[in-house]
């Protein structure tokens, strides 16, 4: 693996009720940047991250795609763990957090109410909140981000998609399924990030479509139909784990001729334009 690539490490790959992996979040390292996305649903993420050899005062960027808890209860322990460690002078700079307005201000409430004054005092000074907007291009670190609304019919969500340092496209649509209008961001890119709630074939079992998500086929056919190149699937059920690599591929497989990831918990993948 090229340390010089960026890389990408799936600190959870499980969906809201999982037990035996973390729910669906990730750190994206590019040059001097490191992005957290999303946190899971609790202080799990503490273990995840000292398991992946990350300093947590390492992290300065975090982005949030939405305001479920297996996705945000994570970030407030990020940001109060962050916070406890302004106050004891052991970090550096500002703590970025982005995403839309409604899962700023579930953390924002919820580290209010739930946090000694002491630390959420540091909320709009050492811990920057920044609110995105459908379209809009920022810069988390060294990782621009152009963000988009997946227009989700149950919670307010943004994905995103980046160019990284090496030139490497990619998209990361969040956990529901693709919606046509966010074609321009996803077609052609040379990595595509996609929920795979189940496989097709235990549809009856799982039940993705009630709960407005996708299968692992699903993933497959829309990755080929945008013509990508690789394929990273996450946020799926967890009781099938040791094959879940094997039979999640070749479910995708059937449509999807290309490099497909299907990443085990705490699994780095190396962003390059050769894969």
């Amino acid at each position: 693996m090229d340390t010089d690539s960026p890389l990408i490490t799936m600190l959870g790959t499980g969906s809201a009720a999982v037990t035996r992996c973390y729910n669906t979040c990730f750190l994206m390292k590019d040059r001097d940047t490191n992005l957290l996305v999303d946190a899971g649903g609790g202080n799990g993420i503490l273990s995840r991250l000292e398991k992946a050899g990350t300093d947590i005062r390492d992290i300065h960027n975090m982005y949030l795609t939405h305001a479920h808890t297996d996705h945000i209860l994570g970030a407030v322990w990020v940001t109060r763990v962050i916070m406890q460690e302004m106050l004891k002078g052991r970090y550096e700079g500002t703590f970025d957090i982005f995403g839309h307005d409604k899962s700023l201000m579930v953390l924002s409430e919820i580290c209010r109410m739930t946090l000694h004054r002491k630390y959420s005092d540091l909320l709009g000074k050492s811990v920057i909140l920044h609110e995105v907007h459908d379209g809009e291009t920022i810069n988390a670190g060294n990782i621009p981000l152009e963000c988009f609304d997946i227009l989700s019919t149950k919670e307010k969500q943004f994905g995103f998609r980046t160019v990284l340092s090496n030139g490497c496209s990619l998209v990361c649509l969040g956990d529901e399924p693709f919606n046509e209008a966010n074609r321009k961001y996803a077609e052609g890119a040379g990595w595509l990030m996609c929920e795979a709630f189940c496989l097709y074939e235990d549809r009856d079992r799982f039940r993705p479509y009630e709960k407005n998500h996708s299968t692992a086929l699903d993933a497959g056919r829309l990755a080929e139909d945008l013509k990508v190149r690789n394929l990273i699937l996450y946020h799926t059920e967890d009781t099938c784990l040791e094959q879940r690599r094997a039979r999640y591929s070749a479910e995708a497989g059937k449509y999807f001729s290309r490099n497909i990831y299907v990443p085990d918990d705490l699994e780095t993948i190396e962003i390059s334009q050769a894969s």
